[in-house]
């Protein structure tokens, strides 16, 4: 018996769960399978990594550090197919492939990558593409994929079957679904159109938050004051493309970069809560090897914790081992993999470290009798809180103050004496996939969920998901020429109109007493904050519309809303969706950033047991058992 499925969305997260349908197909699938991949984007890249952008946007992540495949550290349900990474591939290509059918510019980076490289997106657009072609290609008997470049705009039903209408005119009927689509446009908040009202009245100019790459930036004149507010990745993103991009360049001054302008660049002055740029990302590798990972924060500790029966707070029960989690990975990689900048062997400071409360006063005697120099202790609220304590008098005082914070966090990044940042780094990933169990077992309190996850996210991504180091040595170029300047933290903005005009005014508390910076235009550098009710996305909107997809919404023991997530309800387990009336529909899943259930990344890291690799197999195997004709195999 033949049966189908559709995936809505055939960048990396679609095409992750169509490798690990193809891998269960076998053991799980009927004796026919067509799968159907719908996006308008370029199939394999999808829309974030697709070819037609600057060619100057780069990956955070290292050649060496992605990978599509699953490997033997990875424990899932699914056979194991392992596959190469980015920098495996990029060998194989230039070792004994065609460079050259990667166009000119490619050929010559591909040429150039090394494994701590930093690829460009267009070249990670066109592993990708491969990847898709690999998995295609090996697809088992029986399974054929099936490309669509268009929208999927409705689903309705016809008994079990699913039926897939697309933006073309043509219907898909397949037995279940799957929407891989990736992060969610969204119409303005309150806030936004408030801003964006008073803008329009005093003739101002605002790019709400939206895909940087996506952006009219041509509205921003050479010369302009501008103000930006965010300072992740899409703030990285919007530099490059206002600078570089606009024909400025950089150029070899000492050990450090001095920008040349090019004259139609602009003046930026951002700011976030945190007032700092995100934390770069390591540029080297691990001594000491992998941590020995969970050790107090995996299914020993979580799991009481789930089925305690209680609500449980994050940052009070929970955050105590995570972070204890986190200072493991650091400490191992600096005992073992630095000895001399210690007074004890590892296994003792194990010992002891292991026996003792985090946070607690004998803690602090411990890394202080063990580690001399304080540069080697973890330190959470610098990292959380980099600008913690930071004011000055003025704007100007403050410049230095941050680039130095900024020169600093970057030197430990890059250098290998300091590599327990990596350390903690990997702890981080396997931390995260342990609050992703604990959410999803929905005994976290409405506060928790409301609050504590969404700091936890936050400090997760300014840790472990910032830029490569050249960006930063750019930033700091930029910075020293004039052409940015940072506000600080706590990050206020409104709109000032008088007789003359109108303007944003923008401070922060880093600089309490000092008057208001303004300008005339002002950025959200940020994704869209999740939205299932102010989704642009058709299908979301359509599926919302009809209560086939529902929102979650937080409530208080009280029933009191707390806050509206944005995000699409999913069954932890698998993925499955649940509905406006609290039902798990048999034959329909999500998977990705719109969701409930978070995931670190559409692809990963090679050899450490992947959360997103472990989600796409239990979502793929769900999928496939819940086939008409699905084998025996799936009892």
């Amino acid at each position: 018996m033949s049966s189908a499925i559709a995936i809505v969305g055939a960048g990396p997260r679609g095409v992750g769960i169509l490798e690990r349908l193809a891998a269960s197909a076998p053991d799980l699938g009927p004796d026919g399978l067509d799968v159907h991949l719908i996006d308008p984007y370029p199939p394999g890249p999808g829309r974030i990594w697709r070819h037609e952008q600057s060619p100057l946007l780069a990956m955070n992540s290292m050649a060496a550090d992605v990978t599509m495949f699953t490997d033997d550290t990875v424990l899932c349900e699914g056979p194991i197919v392992p596959g190469p990474s980015f920098w495996e591939w990029a060998q194989a290509v230039r070792g004994g492939g065609d460079p050259d059918s990667l166009g000119p510019e490619l050929a010559a980076e591909l040429r150039a990558v090394t494994a701590s490289t930093f690829p460009s997106r267009r070249l990670q657009s066109a592993y990708l593409a491969w990847v898709l072609r690999e998995v295609v290609a090996a697809l088992p008997p029986g399974m054929r994929a099936h490309l669509h470049r268009t929208r999927a705009v409705d689903i309705a039903e016809d008994g079990d079957l699913q039926l897939v209408r697309l933006e073309n005119g043509d219907t898909l009927r397949v037995d279940a679904v799957v929407l891989a689509s990736g992060h969610l446009d969204a119409t303005p908040t309150d806030e936004e159109r408030a801003l964006a009202a008073g803008a329009a009245d005093a003739g101002l100019t605002y790019l709400p938050p939206e895909q940087t790459t996506d952006s009219d930036l041509s509205v921003i004149a050479p010369g302009e004051t501008v103000l930006v507010r965010g300072l992740g990745l899409a703030f990285i993103d919007l530099i490059v493309l206002l600078f570089e991009g606009r024909g400025g360049r950089f150029e070899p001054d000492g050990e450090d970069l001095r920008y040349v302008p090019s004259g139609a660049e602009p003046r930026l002055v951002a700011g976030s809560p945190r007032g700092m740029p995100y934390h770069s990302k390591p540029h080297y590798g691990l001594r000491a090897g992998r941590p020995p990972l969970p050790r107090f924060f995996g299914p020993a500790a979580v799991d009481p914790l789930i089925g305690s029966g209680r609500p449980v707070e994050l940052r009070t029960q929970a955050w105590p081992l995570m972070a204890k989690e986190i200072a493991w990975g650091w400490y191992h990689e600096l005992f073992v993999g630095h000895p001399d900048r210690v007074r004890l062997p590892w296994p003792e400071f194990a010992a002891r470290f292991a026996a003792i409360d985090q946070d607690s006063p004998a803690m602090a005697g411990l890394i202080a009798d063990a580690v001399p120099d304080p540069v080697d202790r973890i330190d959470f609220t610098a990292l959380d809180q980099p600008l913690a304590g930071v004011r000055a008098q003025d704007f100007a005082a403050l410049q230095p103050l941050v680039r130095d914070r900024i020169a600093e966090d970057l030197r430990q990044h890059v250098d290998p004496a300091h590599t327990p940042h990596l350390g903690a780094f990997v702890a981080m990933l396997s931390v995260y996939a342990e609050v992703t169990r604990l959410a999803g077992s929905g005994v976290l309190s409405a506060r928790s969920r409301a609050a504590d996850l969404g700091w936890w996210q936050s400090f997760f991504n300014a840790v472990a998901s910032g830029p490569p180091g050249f960006r930063v040595r750019e930033l700091l170029a930029l910075s020293r020429a004039g052409y940015v300047a940072f506000l600080g933290a706590g990050m206020w903005v409104d709109v000032a109109v008088d007789d003359s005009g109108g303007v944003f005014r923008a401070g922060s508390a880093s600089v309490p007493g000092a008057p208001p910076v303004t300008a005339r235009v002002l950025v959200d550098a940020r994704l869209p904050d999740p939205s299932v009710a102010r989704t642009t996305d058709p299908l979301i909107a359509a599926l919302f519309a009809g209560g086939a997809v529902s929102e979650e919404v937080l409530r208080d023991t009280d029933g009191t809303p707390l806050r509206n997530t944005g995000l699409v309800r999913v069954r932890p387990a698998d993925g499955a969706l649940i509905d406006a009336a609290g039902r798990v529909h048999p034959r329909r899943f999500a998977v990705g950033p719109h969701t409930t259930v978070k995931v670190a990344g559409a692809f990963t890291r090679p050899g450490m047991n992947a959360q997103s690799l472990r989600y796409n197999d239990a979502v793929a195997r769900a999928v496939l058992r819940s086939l008409p004709g699905a084998r025996a195999a799936a009892a």
